[in-house]
């Protein structure tokens, strides 16, 4: 089942993780409350958080709001998987790609954000340009 998340507050963090809390591990995603960083890169992360509440502090590094650039979406089921790997080239199983494990990574001609939030459940972050695209491909899928 694909379905539209309700809107959040975006920003990309670049700069020491330490001065926000985040672990730097990568490819993984950290919940701390209603927030999430999702690791992009050895210096970079995207955060997430409901709309409406204040932006995170940072003292040293670069904050963007970039909460207008991207739409959310679940996917869930038995076949989730299966049904991204008709884009995504990543071995989706639980073995290779656990539970909190994030990537960009493509989907068909689309650039996502790829997070496992459950046994059978996905995260996808994409640019709004491609959202219908994105949703379209996923709905054809198996």
């Amino acid at each position: 089942m694909l379905e539209a998340l309700p809107p959040l507050a975006r920003f990309v963090f670049r700069g020491n993780p330490a001065t926000l809390g985040l672990p730097a591990t990568p490819l993984r995603a950290t919940r701390q409350g209603e927030r999430v960083a999702l690791w992009q890169g050895p210096d970079e992360w995207l955060l997430l958080q409901p709309e409406g509440q204040p932006a995170p502090q940072v003292a040293a590094g670069a904050l963007v709001d970039v909460s207008h650039r991207q739409i959310a979406f679940a996917l869930h089921g038995a076949d989730a998987a299966a049904r991204l790997n008709i884009g995504c080239p990543l071995d989706l199983s639980a073995a290779a790609f656990p539970v909190d494990m994030t990537t960009r990574t493509m989907f068909a001609k689309a650039d996502i954000t790829l997070w496992r939030t459950g046994p059978d459940r996905f995260h996808i972050e994409v640019a709004r340009s491609f959202a219908d695209y994105v949703t379209g491909m996923l709905r054809l899928a198996l």
